[in-house]
């Protein structure tokens, strides 16, 4: 399957430009928070000013102010994730509806299919304006988690919330994916790909570096020289924690000289601490810091097949530490087996335990994936994939408009 380039043509006498505006909903908007608001804050930290003119509907917001307008929406907590809250539009409709009225957006971006992706696509479509959405989380696999033991429930579950992607993403203009391996996984869904286009995700290469390594870092931790396996994530249940559970097991009972650090916080820290009761807890770590841990470590260690895309992976490869992930998800397109790191059978603790040993076992084996990692992380420019989105939101304003012209011509 080939994902689709959106190809327009600029027109060819521009007038002085007026700003374009941009109708921005996501239930969460907090910097650091996931993989998806730290994507949405590397375009948000790089908005023109001069250009654009955003507002932002959100239930969660992020405590540092943004230098945009916010319009916060009451919210209810996740039953089975306290961390996470959605936006209950329905709540303030008419207040909604108003400010979008006054504000009068060229385009709607949309976070996520919530109750306020639908929201703010209803009303979309009933204005004629244009969407754009960025496909965030692979919601569709963590209901083998969170139904585990309900499992008569799963295919069904998996049904409606294929049906909703289907409701939401089909009606939408422009779909950013992130791997090619998700846009055939959504098609199998029954989602057109006529508007997806591959929209990757960058790095920072000059804060995820291998000149950040600092093994005397993590020896004051460990008190010994063992190579070190790092895991990084939010510990939730949807990012395969049972199989890092039967990893740190195996390695207990082969006698593998490593130490296990984990890099993250979620609602299942504490049983993560009790199932690995000599790994290094670091919690959640501020960026400078999380570098020096990366490159500092040996093998980055991933379990999780839930994920769209999988910045940690990436960090980890930029940082010098050589991925053994997951067969799964949007994660596995990030890895070229053998040349840039491994990929295990996501359920089966030993494969994972003999990419290890064959790493930790030869010195140039680890150092030549090690080089091919840097190498096709050093391609990922977040300034390129930031000018891409928003000469999309240009060519989607301005056809809008052209369109809006000819129905009154």
């Amino acid at each position: 399957m080939q994902v689709k380039s959106i190809q327009r043509s600029q027109p060819t006498m521009v007038e002085e430009k007026q700003k374009i505006k941009v109708a921005f909903f996501s239930d969460i908007l907090v910097r650091d928070f996931d993989g998806a608001n730290k994507t949405m804050f590397q375009l948000i930290d790089r908005i023109p000013q001069s250009e654009y003119s955003y507002l932002f509907f959100c239930g969660m917001s992020s405590k540092h102010k943004l230098k945009h307008q916010v319009r916060e929406i009451p919210t209810l907590t996740i039953p089975y994730n306290h961390t996470y809250k959605f936006a209950l539009p329905h709540l303030c409709k008419a207040e909604l509806v108003t400010t979008l009225s006054l504000f009068q957006p060229d385009i709607i971006h949309i976070a996520t299919p919530s109750s306020l992706g639908f929201f703010a696509l209803n009303y979309a479509k009933k204005q004629g304006i244009p969407v754009l959405s960025i496909y965030h989380t692979h919601f569709i696999s963590y209901t083998k988690y969170y139904l585990k033991n309900l499992p008569f429930l799963i295919n069904c579950t998996e049904a409606v919330i294929a049906r909703t992607y289907r409701k939401f993403y089909n009606k939408c203009d422009l779909i950013y994916i992130p791997t090619r391996q998700i846009a055939k996984e959504l098609e199998g869904h029954r989602i057109s790909p006529r508007n997806f286009k591959l929209w990757q995700r960058g790095i920072n290469t000059s804060l995820f570096s291998p000149d950040k390594r600092d093994r005397s870092f993590i020896k004051r931790l460990t008190n010994n020289d063992y190579p070190s396996i790092l895991f990084v994530s939010r510990l939730v249940w949807e990012k395969n924690l049972e199989t890092l559970f039967a990893i740190y097991d195996r390695v207990q009972e082969v006698g593998l000289k490593v130490n296990f650090l984990v890099a993250g916080s979620g609602i299942a820290k504490e049983d993560a601490r009790a199932r690995m009761k000599d790994a290094f807890f670091f919690g959640f770590l501020p960026h400078e810091t999380l570098a020096k841990v990366y490159a500092s470590s040996d093998i980055f260690l991933f379990t999780s097949v839930s994920e769209s895309y999988g910045n940690v992976v990436i960090e980890a490869m930029a940082s010098g530490c050589v991925p053994v992930i997951a067969r799964g998800g949007g994660s596995q397109a990030l890895v070229d087996d053998g040349l840039t790191g491994f990929l295990c059978n996501p359920d089966e603790p030993d494969d994972y335990i003999e990419k290890i040993k064959k790493l930790l076992d030869n010195h140039l084996l680890r150092k030549k994936i090690q080089f091919g990692g840097l190498k096709y992380t050093s391609t990922l420019n977040w300034e390129n994939l930031a000018k891409v989105y928003f000469n999309d939101i240009e060519d989607l304003a301005y056809y809008s408009e052209n369109l809006q012209k000819r129905k009154y011509i």
